[in-house]
């Protein structure tokens, strides 16, 4: 029995060599390649929506000597093993709503020369290809572009600039998606502060509202003015989300809920922590607040 396995170990270990080395390592040779030799780079992308933030270091690095277009891919199919595997409510990656909702965002960030949903364009670098990557995923996901690219840009600078929103200033905001939550922590607590504010979807404001009597509700008409909050925020809060990819690209003081099971996200630079546990969560909202 153990020799079967053995064999059947060495023959999974065998394909995936030759996957590298037949189509993982030349794809990664070529785009380092072209973006050593193009002035002008098309990237395209095609979700998620924390995914794309996450890949925006990368492109404000590269825009420092290139002029870098952003393309995003509507309905792009989600393989059905991922769909499974991550029990999502949706079979594709990113549908036309949320790209209009974000396009105002990117297209305020001046490293970027232009943001559209893609359309046939010619295409430089396949951001999706991150997905093929031999690596483990738990690690820092805005690296991932890092190591497609070969581009390792200083991930404790923002690679998000908005104004602020007065709307909300000096307010606790949060953004906690009903996915990825620490079941350790109790948010209960937070009753006892004011000004706090939820600015994610309404299921899950009306699920946080369960702990948090005196939790406030607000829907921004876009992700622009959505990262206008966050950024004008005392303190943002948020478990694996979007919003906590935007606080993150943003560098506001920003507390991340891990999530024992999944660590794919850590703080990176200043103002930045993550909690696991009920008393750290508590002492940290003290101390910043």
């Amino acid at each position: 029995m153990k020799e079967i396995l053995r064999n059947i170990f060495k023959k999974k270990s065998q394909i995936k060599n030759e996957k590298y080395t037949k189509e993982i390592l030349p794809r990664i040779i070529q785009i380092s390649n072209l973006i050593k030799s193009k002035d002008n780079i098309s990237f395209l992308h095609s979700g998620h929506l924390g995914d794309i933030v996450n890949s925006l270091p990368v492109i404000k690095e590269l825009s420092k000597k290139k002029t870098c277009n952003l393309y995003i891919e509507k309905n792009k199919k989600i393989p059905e093993h991922v769909i499974s595997k991550e029990k999502s409510a949706s079979k594709v990656y990113l549908k036309e709503t949320p790209i209009i909702k974000l396009i105002p965002l990117l297209k305020k960030q001046e490293f970027i020369n232009k943001v559209e949903i893609f359309n046939d364009q010619n295409i430089d670098v396949d951001l999706n290809f991150f997905r093929e990557l031999p690596i483990n995923f738990n690690i820092d996901s805005v690296r991932w572009y890092s190591h497609l690219t070969g581009c390792f840009p200083d991930l404790s600078e923002p690679y998000l600039n908005v104004e602020t929103n007065e709307k909300f200033k000096d307010y606790i905001v949060i953004m906690r998606s009903l996915r990825r939550q620490n079941k350790f922590i109790d948010y209960s607590f937070l009753s006892s502060y004011k000004k706090l504010v939820f600015i994610g979807l309404k299921d899950e404001f009306d699920d946080l509202k369960k702990s948090i009597k005196n939790l406030e509700y607000f829907d921004s008409k876009d992700f622009l003015e959505l990262a206008s909050i966050i950024k004008n925020s005392k303190i943002f809060i948020g478990n694996l989300s979007f919003g906590y990819a935007l606080a993150e690209a943003l560098k506001v003081t920003r507390l991340l809920e891990s999530a024992p099971n999944f660590p794919l996200v850590y703080p990176n630079g200043g103002s930045g922590y993550d909690f696991y546990f009920q008393n750290h969560f508590e002492d940290l909202i003290n101390k910043l607040n």
